[in-house]
């Protein structure tokens, strides 16, 4: 079990491979990867800001986790079925989700995929397999498990993975979906972003336990601790394992150590529960600058480059927002559409009422 506990890191923090990973993305991989993690960030700044000038309602960031996400996503194809919670919106990045798209859904407007029926940050997309975040915790992890054991049971190539939290680990969820997916072989992946708080809650008051990692022993199925601020790392340990559930060895727990350098939404004040210190000396881990420095030693990579793609990004957007902002609400017989195949005349009447 001591082995569990190491945690496996291909990326020093300076850029230097310190080992050879079993699997090895490629250098234009790696480079959509580096990209992507600065969609994920950038969109996610703006989000927070217009939350506070109070053009949105509520947003949440990925600060410093984007690697979680991003380069798990790269280790998957796209028939392969993501779960996220709410910080994953770099999965979706990846899978080539638009821009705009997503900035109509923090909008909660007219062209919101969503029509404004969940709160903002609860990203999802049939067309990419990346099934709509909800609010309670740790709800999609027996869904990933029975998702799982049905493309098994279509004989499909195919696998699911959930994202969730250290905290999630703690619902009573967590234990239902490791078990049925231990006895049944599923080919899932419970990938668990461990950024030290469960809002408030630092992990010392979480758990007796050393981690999330252990407690794949107790299921009888593989377990991984990863440097989830390494991107190489990850992208590995998420390839390896989509390869032994492939073979019918069944699922993976992947505990990635991170670290949450924003709040924990817009309604939280960090501040209140731990020291600016830590959030430092977690800063110099930054996936984003960990990658960068190696594609710089590779020769593909540079600081030009980095504010180039950054403009880019930032212009694309602005002109998102621009749209958003001109783009009228939902219509309101929205209201009542969607649940069932013929709307009731009790919720017409409503409506009209309403109206």
């Amino acid at each position: 079990m001591a082995d569990l506990l190491k945690t496996y890191q291909i990326l020093s923090p300076s850029g230097e491979l310190t080992g050879t990973p079993t699997f090895s993305p490629s250098d234009q991989e790696l480079l959509q990867i580096l990209r992507t993690m600065w969609i994920s960030r950038l969109v996610d700044e703006r989000m927070i800001t217009l939350q506070r000038q109070g053009t949105i309602s509520f947003a949440m960031s990925a600060l410093g986790e984007e690697g979680c996400s991003v380069a798990s996503s790269a280790a998957l194809s796209l028939d392969d079925w993501l779960y996220p919670q709410y910080r994953e919106n770099g999965c979706l990045f990846y899978r080539g989700y638009p821009i705009q798209e997503y900035v109509h859904h923090m909008f909660c407007n007219g062209l919101d995929p969503l029509l404004g029926r969940q709160m903002p940050n609860h990203f999802g997309s049939r067309k990419y397999n990346v099934v709509t975040c909800s609010s309670p915790i740790g709800t999609k992890i027996p869904h990933v498990a029975g998702a799982a054991y049905g493309l098994r049971m279509q004989k499909k190539q195919a696998i699911a993975l959930v994202y969730f939290g250290e905290g999630a680990a703690s619902e009573g969820d967590f234990h239902a979906g490791l078990n049925f997916a231990a006895v049944y072989k599923a080919p899932a992946i419970f990938f668990c972003r461990n950024n030290g708080f469960a809002i408030s809650t630092a992990c010392a008051s979480q758990f007796g336990g050393e981690g999330i990692v252990l407690k794949a022993v107790g299921y009888g199925i593989s377990g991984v601790r990863v440097d989830g601020n390494d991107p190489i790392a990850i992208y590995s340990v998420v390839k390896e394992a989509k390869e032994r559930a492939l073979r019918g060895e069944g699922p993976t727990l992947i505990e990635a150590m991170t670290y949450r350098m924003g709040a924990h939404s817009t309604s939280d004040d960090p501040t209140r529960y731990r020291n600016e210190e830590e959030v430092k000396r977690w800063a110099a881990l930054c996936p984003i600058k960990r990658l960068e420095a190696y594609l710089e030693k590779k020769g593909l990579w540079d600081s030009s480059k980095t504010e180039q793609l950054k403009n880019e990004i930032q212009e694309e957007i602005t002109k998102s927002i621009q749209v958003a902002k001109a783009t009228p609400p939902p219509p309101l017989h929205s209201l009542i559409e969607g649940v069932y195949d013929q709307v009731p005349e009790r919720l017409e009447e409503e409506l009209r009422e309403t109206r």
